[in-house]
């Protein structure tokens, strides 16, 4: 369970300062002193991987005061508890693989709190200030703000790339996935109950736990996933076409096969005008839309955008927000916009309307996929729209979860 390094790791210093971590913040006691102690003269200082398996330098330990191994403790279990490892897998490819640049953002994350919390932190880490950026946010948001560079290796723990120095044998203890999501439910709740019984604790731990306990859906992702599943089950159906002909008509004389095709589908998106719709809302949703368009091949001919109020005013191709104009004459019927879309010469298999959701909708489900993406979530102290039928795909735009107001 351990490498010639382990032989010199004065243990007494690393768990006097684990036990004054989580003296000091018994929230984080369980998440603490469920990190499994690795010694290793491969890692330079400490790192985590993301079975909870905590790698210590002896030399680093020897070197460092007690008072800042504890914040070491503390900064290393905060990766996993951000479940840091598991979002950065959700990174676009090109981040991913710059993972230095990747924990530096994370580090930022985790390190402005600990300053707030009056954490001593080592000769070397980094804070959002070091690249002119403010506290508070989470790394995703740093990530475009930092310029590649070296940076200190917190494990795959942090940026879920398997470090040189992380081992998996079998008799080195893991935590699982399922008890990782209890120790952050646990520690989230043990925060909340600090929080009631001795007072505030530093706003990244605080909307970390709200987040835990009271999940809010990335209203961006679900209409991404739901725009991505309905242009797939609308170009599902196929036709031959002469045009591409079979792979086996060589192995036929004197006959040409013809190759299936799967078309692409036609998109129509329904805008509500109306004097209630807010123009910040409305230029999220339809850059999500488009851009979600663009990924899968759809553009360009095979989108027809029209706007509506209580009727329809104008049929266009449009590629931003601002190509729209708003401000309807009156009520708001998008079953107006939805007939005029499928009465079109070339009918939509799909139609999306972007709307506040203060509308009455067809009696009956059209041939065709139909996604409401809703505003009226977006807009704080707004009550959310009646839902629509059950048949349409239903998507509430709001607020980026964990992005400060």
């Amino acid at each position: 369970m351990s490498d010639a390094g382990a032989a010199v790791l004065n243990r007494t210093k690393l768990l006097a300062a684990r036990y004054r971590a989580a003296t000091d913040r018994p929230y984080l006691a369980s998440a603490l002193y469920s990190l499994t102690v690795v010694p290793s003269r491969a890692v330079p200082t400490m790192g985590v991987d993301r079975h909870w398996r905590c790698y210590v330098s002896p030399s680093f330990v020897d070197a460092t005061p007690v008072p800042e191994l504890a914040g070491v403790w503390i900064h290393e279990a905060a990766h996993l508890l951000r479940d840091h490892h598991g979002r950065a897998g959700r990174l676009p490819a090109a981040d991913q693989r710059d993972h230095a640049r990747v924990n530096i953002a994370q580090d930022c994350e985790i390190n402005d709190d600990m300053i707030a919390d009056g954490l001593p932190l080592p000769a070397g880490r980094v804070v959002p200030a070091d690249f002119g950026l403010p506290d508070g946010r989470l790394f995703e948001e740093y990530l475009p703000g930092i310029p590649p560079q070296p940076h200190h290796d917190c494990g795959s723990g942090a940026h879920g790339r398997p470090a040189p120095w992380e081992r998996d044998d079998p008799g080195v203890p893991r935590v699982s996935e399922v008890e990782a999501e209890a120790l952050r439910r646990a520690t989230a709740e043990a925060i909340r109950a600090h929080e009631r019984s001795r007072g505030r604790l530093p706003g990244g731990w605080r909307r970390w736990a709200t987040e835990v306990l009271e999940p809010t859906v990335d209203w961006r992702r679900v209409l991404a996933g739901a725009v991505r599943e309905a242009v797939a089950w609308a170009g599902g159906a196929v036709d031959y076409t002469y045009r591409r002909p079979s792979r086996r008509t060589p192995a036929l004389r004197g006959a040409v096969l013809p190759s299936l095709r799967r078309p692409l589908p036609r998109v129509a998106i329904v805008i509500d005008t109306s004097g209630s719709m807010g123009e910040d809302d409305l230029a999220a949703a339809l850059a999500e839309v488009t851009g979600v368009l663009r990924e899968v091949g759809v553009r360009g001919n095979r989108v027809s955008v029209l706007a509506c109020d209580a009727d329809v005013r104008a049929v266009a191709r449009v590629t931003s927000a601002e190509q729209v104009e708003l401000g309807g004459g009156g009520g708001t019927d998008m079953r107006a916009g939805i007939a005029a879309a499928l009465a079109r010469p070339d009918r939509p298999q799909v139609v999306i309307v972007l709307t506040d959701g203060y509308t009455p909708w067809p009696a009956e489900a059209p041939s065709c996929r139909l996604i409401a993406a809703l505003t009226s979530g977006a807009t704080p102290g707004r009550a959310a729209a009646p839902d629509p039928p059950a048949w349409v795909e239903t998507v509430r735009l709001g607020p980026t979860p964990g992005r400060t107001p």
